[in-house]
């Protein structure tokens, strides 16, 4: 029993502070207090997008080892492509060699197997059939060798422009559909192009159009959380709903986390994926030139271009499951927030597209109480909470005089919070294993030979179980004694 109840107690712990470091790390992504986001621009500014880049916003816990990550791999990448562009055409030779002596003993072989029993004078031995497969061969080598010699006489540029005309695409359209589908794009934009150009990083055209669709990912994220985090100030500053309100907003805090965190090792997945297309890019050409002969080549280049195309499919996937979840959140919240569903929530910022529709005057009321009050409150684009809830205060007994009850909405944290359990529940156990099935990616991470984000979230597991191990094995002992 005592060894039960330590590790339960070490669990407990462990997992209040994996928490709370959750936590932490969403509102400090948060510019300010989270109390009320009435703008797009608003929002984005406080989560850190400058100059209209949606790149540049704050919420990725991995971003920044990950870009170190790719100047290392892209230094690595320009010296592994230069060693092999300039040696591969050795390696062709050596194969086409290896071929047809192979092949010319083998054609020689079996011609005098088949006329073993003619007579001397009737054995003869055609070439047309050994030279036409010869020929073909030769050609595939001579075009792959000059396609080799094309990007070694380019260097780098060559590396950027392969990378540019494979990869880029996919994160980019990917990026841009995910953006026009959150509704970021009224008020921001990807700089990816721009960025890739400028950098000199060889794999810049790779890591700038993935961090903006970590951008994007990241901004309905902190958007979802900054809904829960303004019940939570709602209830904490008294201004309406009390302790079961403030549950609703951890509880929507925590989803948002939770999903959040997922859909990033499976982004990282993705980005891995491409990134090993690129550096292999020289062996794959070549294995292009023996994919019909030898069978350890066979199936590469087919495998390759598939690889790419199940990454641009789980960009797709990933979007559609950001879209869908804070749908269906700002649907909700939208319905309780000051309901009913008019296309306005006083929680949740306007994103994809939402705006009120024909609003009548107690909710306009509404509207330009919390829009005031946010720009009373904000200094220096910072959320000021006392100002707040002063200007809020005031201006909610001046609203309310005219329409009683304007503001009880602030009061349904029962109901909000029962709606948030049905949606995380829906998503982990409904929402995801569907949209993976339609795309035929419920099968990742079973086998999947690339599953880099899988692999990176274990090991982040392991490493976080560490002490729950050592608790155990310490219990353990002492119990023996």
């Amino acid at each position: 029993m005592k060894e039960k109840l330590i590790l339960f107690a070490v669990q407990f712990i462990m997992g209040a502070i994996a928490l709370g470091l959750g936590i932490w790390y969403i509102a400090s992504a948060i510019g300010g207090d989270a109390i009320t986001y009435t703008s797009m621009n608003g929002f984005l500014s406080a989560i850190g997008v400058t100059n209209g880049d949606i790149a540049s916003a704050n919420g990725c816990f991995l971003c920044r080892y990950i870009e170190e990550l790719f100047v290392v791999i892209g230094n690595a990448a320009e010296m592994f492509w230069t060693a092999m562009v300039d040696n591969l055409w050795i390696v062709l030779a050596l194969g086409f060699g290896l071929f047809l002596f192979i092949y010319t003993a083998k054609y020689i072989f079996d011609a005098a197997k088949q006329t073993a029993a003619l007579d001397e004078k009737e054995k003869k031995l055609e070439f047309a059939g050994w030279f036409d497969k010869v020929w073909r061969q030769g050609a595939r080598v001579l075009i792959v060798g000059a396609l080799l010699g094309a990007l070694g006489m380019g260097g780098t540029a060559a590396l950027r422009t392969v990378t540019n005309i494979t990869v880029t695409p996919v994160l980019f359209v990917g990026a841009e559909l995910s953006m026009a589908a959150t509704g970021v794009t009224d008020a921001t934009q990807c700089g990816a192009i721009d960025a890739a150009n400028a950098s000199d990083n060889v794999l810049a055209p790779v890591l700038q159009p993935f961090m903006c669709v970590m951008g994007n990912i990241n901004s309905v994220m902190l958007a979802g959380a900054a809904g829960g985090f303004s019940l939570m100030n709602y209830a904490w500053m008294d201004l309406g709903g009390g302790a079961l309100t403030w549950i609703a907003g951890l509880a929507l805090v925590l989803m948002f986390l939770v999903i959040g965190f997922d859909l990033v090792f499976q982004v990282l997945s993705v980005i891995f994926k491409l990134v090993f297309i690129i550096i292999f890019m020289p062996l794959i050409l070549a294995a292009a030139a023996f994919e019909q002969t030898w069978t350890v080549a066979s199936g590469v280049v087919k495998n390759a271009i598939n690889l790419l195309v199940r990454a641009a499919i789980q960009i797709v996937s990933i979007t559609l499951k950001v879209v869908i979840v804070y749908a269906v959140v700002a649907y909700a919240a939208d319905a309780y927030f000051p309901g009913p569903v008019d296309g306005y929530s006083a929680m949740l910022p306007p994103m994809m597209g939402r705006s009120a529709e024909n609003p009548d005057a107690q909710t306009l009321s509404v509207m330009n109480t919390f829009a005031t009050c946010e720009q009373v409150a904000l200094v220096d684009g910072e959320m000021d909470g006392d100002k707040f809830r002063d200007c809020f205060t005031a201006q909610k007994n001046i609203v309310e005089n005219e329409y009683p009850g304007a503001f009880d909405f602030m009061k349904n944290g029962w109901d909000f919070l029962l709606m948030m359990m049905f949606i995380f529940a829906l998503y982990f156990w409904i929402l995801k294993p569907r949209v993976d099935a339609v795309f035929g990616l419920d099968k990742i991470g079973k086998g999947e030979t690339f599953d880099f984000g899988t692999w990176a979230k274990n090991v982040g597991k392991t490493i976080w179980g560490i002490p729950k191990q050592l608790a155990g094995s310490i219990t353990k002992a002492f119990s023996k004694d």
